[in-house]
C-alpha cells in the first residue's frame, strides 16, 4: 500500500462528518479597505461607512465576498503547524486545487465576527496525490444564514 492509499483509508471513516470548527474573526474596516486595496474593488458598499449607512440596505459597509472566501486558511486553521500532520499522516505537501461551487448567502457586516465549519466530504486517489473535497461553511455570529458555503478541492502528496 502506497502513504496515498493509507491516507484515504485513514479520513474514510471520518466522509460526512464535521471535522473542525474554526477560531472566531472579527471583520474590521481596516482588513476590508486593505483587501480592497489588494485587489482593487474599491465600491462604495465595502469602503465608505459614510455613504454605505445613508444608501446601503445594511446601513452600514459589507465584506468582500471574495474577502471571506480568502480568509479560509486561516477560518479552517489549515496551515497551522500541527495541522498538516494531524489530518493527513504520511503526506509531504497539500496544494489548493480549487473549488467546485461557492456561494455567498449573506452578507458580513462591518464588525461581524464569523468562523468556518469544515465538513469532510470525500477523498480519492488521482494520480500520486489524495484529492480531498469539503465543504466549507463561513457562519456570521448571531447571523441564520451562512456568509459563505464553499466545496473546497485539496491535494495531497506523499
Amino acid at each position: 500500500m502506497s502513504a496515498t492509499t493509507d491516507l484515504i483509508e485513514f479520513l474514510q471513516p471520518k466522509f460526512s462528518t464535521e471535522i473542525h470548527v474554526g477560531p472566531w474573526l472579527t471583520i474590521t474596516q481596516e482588513r476590508i479597505d486593505k483587501f480592497a486595496e489588494v485587489t482593487g474593488d474599491i465600491q462604495w458598499i465595502h469602503t465608505d461607512p459614510e455613504r454605505a449607512a445613508k444608501e446601503s440596505p445594511y446601513g452600514t459597509t459589507i465584506a468582500h465576498g471574495y474577502l471571506t472566501l480568502s480568509l479560509l486558511p486561516y477560518l479552517t486553521e489549515s496551515n497551522h503547524p500541527d495541522f498538516f500532520q494531524k489530518n493527513y499522516p504520511g503526506m509531504r505537501m497539500r496544494v489548493n486545487y480549487g473549488l467546485n461551487k461557492v456561494r455567498f448567502p449573506a452578507p458580513v457586516i462591518v464588525g461581524s465576527r464569523i468562523r468556518a465549519r469544515s465538513l469532510l466530504q470525500s477523498a480519492e486517489l488521482v494520480g500520486q496525490a489524495a484529492q480531498i473535497i469539503y465543504q466549507i461553511t463561513v457562519e456570521i455570529e448571531g447571523c441564520d444564514k451562512p456568509a459563505c458555503v464553499a466545496e473546497y478541492i485539496a491535494r495531497v502528496y506523499p
